[in-house]
Protein backbone atom coordinates (compact mmCIF):
# COMPACT_ATOMS: atom_id res chain seq x y z
CA UNK A 1 0.00 0.00 0.00
CA UNK A 2 2.95 2.37 0.86
CA UNK A 3 4.13 1.57 -2.76
CA UNK A 4 0.77 2.81 -4.15
CA UNK A 5 0.53 5.46 -1.87
CA UNK A 6 4.06 6.88 -3.24
CA UNK A 7 3.35 6.36 -7.02
CA UNK A 8 0.39 8.68 -6.51
CA UNK A 9 2.54 11.04 -4.88
CA UNK A 10 4.71 11.33 -7.71
CA UNK A 11 1.82 11.60 -10.05
CA UNK A 12 0.44 14.03 -8.09
CA UNK A 13 3.63 16.17 -7.68
CA UNK A 14 4.33 15.90 -11.78
CA UNK A 15 0.81 17.13 -12.80
CA UNK A 16 1.46 19.94 -9.76
CA UNK A 17 4.29 20.92 -11.34
CA UNK A 18 2.55 21.53 -14.74
CA UNK A 19 0.14 23.36 -12.90
CA UNK A 20 2.38 25.78 -12.23
CA UNK A 21 4.37 25.91 -14.97
CA UNK A 22 1.86 26.48 -17.12
CA UNK A 23 0.63 29.96 -14.85
CA UNK A 24 1.94 33.07 -16.21
CA UNK A 25 3.56 34.81 -12.77
CA UNK A 26 1.97 37.98 -14.06
CA UNK A 27 -1.55 36.85 -13.49
CA UNK A 28 -2.31 36.20 -17.18
CA UNK A 29 -1.87 32.49 -17.36
CA UNK A 30 -3.11 31.03 -20.92
CA UNK A 31 -5.60 33.93 -21.24
CA UNK A 32 -2.73 36.25 -22.40
CA UNK A 33 -1.72 33.86 -24.78
CA UNK A 34 -5.34 34.01 -26.81
CA UNK A 35 -5.31 37.68 -26.65
CA UNK A 36 -8.96 39.42 -25.86
CA UNK A 37 -10.73 37.76 -29.30
CA UNK A 38 -9.82 34.08 -27.08
CA UNK A 39 -11.66 35.39 -24.64
CA UNK A 40 -14.44 36.44 -26.50
CA UNK A 41 -14.28 33.25 -28.54
CA UNK A 42 -13.11 30.24 -26.89
CA UNK A 43 -14.13 31.35 -23.18
CA UNK A 44 -10.72 31.59 -21.97
CA UNK A 45 -11.37 33.97 -19.34
CA UNK A 46 -11.65 31.71 -16.39
CA UNK A 47 -8.57 29.46 -17.16
CA UNK A 48 -6.77 31.56 -14.35
CA UNK A 49 -9.20 30.74 -11.80
CA UNK A 50 -9.07 26.51 -13.23
CA UNK A 51 -5.19 27.07 -12.86
CA UNK A 52 -5.59 28.61 -9.87
CA UNK A 53 -7.93 26.40 -8.06
CA UNK A 54 -6.12 23.40 -9.53
CA UNK A 55 -3.23 24.10 -7.76
CA UNK A 56 -4.74 24.09 -4.40
CA UNK A 57 -6.32 21.29 -5.20
CA UNK A 58 -3.53 19.30 -6.69
CA UNK A 59 -1.40 21.09 -3.18
CA UNK A 60 -4.17 19.71 -0.72
CA UNK A 61 -3.94 15.99 -2.37
CA UNK A 62 -0.44 15.81 -1.96
CA UNK A 63 -0.60 16.65 1.62
CA UNK A 64 -2.84 14.60 2.36
CA UNK A 65 -1.18 11.86 0.93
CA UNK A 66 1.97 12.87 2.30
CA UNK A 67 0.07 12.48 5.79
CA UNK A 68 -1.75 9.01 4.87
CA UNK A 69 1.89 7.65 4.17
CA UNK A 70 2.69 8.24 7.52
CA UNK A 71 0.66 5.43 8.52
CA UNK A 72 1.28 2.62 6.27
CA UNK A 73 5.37 2.86 7.25
CA UNK A 74 6.67 -0.10 8.47
CA UNK A 75 6.69 -0.16 12.48
CA UNK A 76 10.30 -0.80 13.59
CA UNK A 77 12.10 0.02 16.64
CA UNK A 78 15.52 0.82 16.19
CA UNK A 79 17.13 1.31 19.63
CA UNK A 80 15.33 -2.14 20.62
CA UNK A 81 16.65 -4.05 17.63
CA UNK A 82 20.35 -2.46 18.38
CA UNK A 83 20.12 -3.41 22.48
CA UNK A 84 19.42 -7.32 21.52
CA UNK A 85 21.73 -7.76 18.65
CA UNK A 86 24.83 -6.35 21.30
CA UNK A 87 23.36 -8.36 23.81
CA UNK A 88 23.42 -11.60 21.94
CA UNK A 89 27.06 -10.66 20.46
CA UNK A 90 28.16 -9.98 24.08
CA UNK A 91 26.62 -13.27 25.12
CA UNK A 92 28.79 -15.31 22.36
CA UNK A 93 32.09 -13.84 23.19
CA UNK A 94 31.66 -14.28 27.00
CA UNK A 95 30.96 -17.70 27.04
CA UNK A 96 32.71 -20.10 28.94
CA UNK A 97 35.28 -21.89 27.19
CA UNK A 98 35.26 -25.75 26.95
CA UNK A 99 37.27 -27.62 29.93
CA UNK A 100 40.20 -29.25 28.52
CA UNK A 101 41.43 -30.80 31.36
CA UNK A 102 38.74 -33.39 31.99
CA UNK A 103 40.09 -36.82 30.85
CA UNK A 104 38.47 -40.08 30.45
Amino acid sequence: MAIIITILTILVCAVLGFFILIQNPKGGGLTGSFGTLGTQVMGVKQSGDVMEKGTWILMGTVGALCLISVAFLPKTNFGTEEKQGNGKAQQQKTAPAPDKKGGK
